[in-house]
């Protein structure tokens, strides 16, 4: 099926990582971009799609502007997975090109940890977005499936036995996964594994991403990136950070964390999973320093040891993305961390967030 100039197709496109595809998709000249979202998290378009026109009807919002359209299909994942699996409701959609399934219940280290078997819907999710699109009667072209870094064993990650974890370290065909992340990582992981599965059985186009750890200036508080530069914006002293802070993460800034999505989609069928990140890990403790320089500001850092932290050091090795892909982050930590801290700020006085499509 030729992709260029179909309808693409966005789960959970109204969430942190979806608003910023969207506003990817239309940068690249897509035209007709379909969105499925309950709001449950995410935000509605009217909140950060201005100045298009508004028409509503049959349970979706369509937002058109300049021979562009926006339509958003107001509804659970699980709900329009199962519906649409059916061969009778099949004509209610078009024919998409891409599909990028970001869909899932996921939220900082206190919902993961406190939470889990909230978070294992995400189990369903995923089976019921790949029952869908392996049905005969289902036309898309390419599929790229949102997994994370947080499918990786965490026997890998700890103080003293950490490492740079690089794509092989997952194997479905020698059975070489180990244990990821909790639930958060159990479904991912398995998505991958569907990702394979519907590959070899069905034939198709699928890329599986492994980002690190995003942010941006527009992320909810649950985050660590965005709260902290909250504390930091706001002049506390001492600065709060979960665990030690000598824990740390791989950062990528949220827009070069989509920019990656499209080579790895034109490069990777087969269901494979690549990395997103810098390859470089950087402590809660240098992130804290980082942004009290930008700002001018001195300030002591306090620990809060009995909040959840997660892993002690994950970082990706990104010499597959960089020389198999051809992609290298454009994004600096300093450049990305000025922004987000003009996040905070703009969050302190009550006015938008620097994120909006026109």
């Amino acid at each position: 099926m030729n992709t260029r100039n179909k309808p693409v197709l966005v789960t959970g496109g109204c969430g942190f990582v979806g608003r910023h595809l969207t506003r990817g998709l239309l940068e690249r000249g897509v035209k007709d971009i379909w969105l499925v979202d309950d709001l449950s998290t995410g935000r509605s378009p009217r909140e950060w799609v201005r100045g298009w026109k508004v028409t509503k009807g049959k349970g979706r919002e369509r937002y058109t502007s300049k021979g562009r359209t926006i339509t958003l299909v107001k509804t659970d994942a699980v709900r329009f997975f199962r519906d649409h699996a059916e061969a009778s409701s099949a004509k209610s959609l078009p024919e998409f090109g891409d599909v990028f399934h970001l869909a899932s219940i996921v939220g900082g280290r206190s919902l993961i940890e406190g939470d889990p078997i909230l978070v294992a819907t995400d189990l369903a999710i995923d089976a019921l977005f790949f029952l869908w699109a392996t049905r005969p009667h289902t036309r898309i072209g390419r599929i790229l499936y949102a997994s994370s870094s947080a499918s990786y064993p965490t026997n890998l990650q700890g103080v003293k036995d950490s490492r740079s974890l690089e794509e092989s370290l997952i194997d479905f065909d020698s059975g070489t996964v180990g244990t990821p992340d909790l639930t958060y990582g159990w479904s991912k992981l398995t998505g991958e594994y569907l990702s394979k599965l519907a590959h070899r059985t069905r034939g198709l186009h699928i890329a599986c991403v492994r980002p690190f750890s995003g942010y941006g200036e527009d992320q909810d508080l649950t985050y660590p990136t965005p709260s902290i530069a909250l504390r930091v914006a706001r002049g506390d002293n001492p600065i709060e950070v979960w665990g030690t802070g000598k824990q740390g993460r791989d950062f990528i800034h949220i827009d070069d964390c989509i920019d990656a999505f499209f080579p790895i989609l034109d490069k990777v069928k087969d269901g494979s999973g690549v990395n997103i990140g810098t390859g470089k890990l950087t402590s809660f403790t240098e992130l804290i320093e980082t942004m009290l320089k930008l700002e001018g500001k001195k300030a002591t850092i306090k620990p809060l040891t009995d909040k959840p932290v997660g892993v002690a050091a994950r970082y990706g090795d990104v010499e597959y993305l960089n020389k198999k892909i051809g992609w290298k982050p454009k994004i600096s930590l300093d450049e990305g961390l000025r922004r987000v801290l003009e996040g905070a700020h703009a969050r302190l006085k009550g006015v938008e967030l620097p994120f909006h499509i026109v």
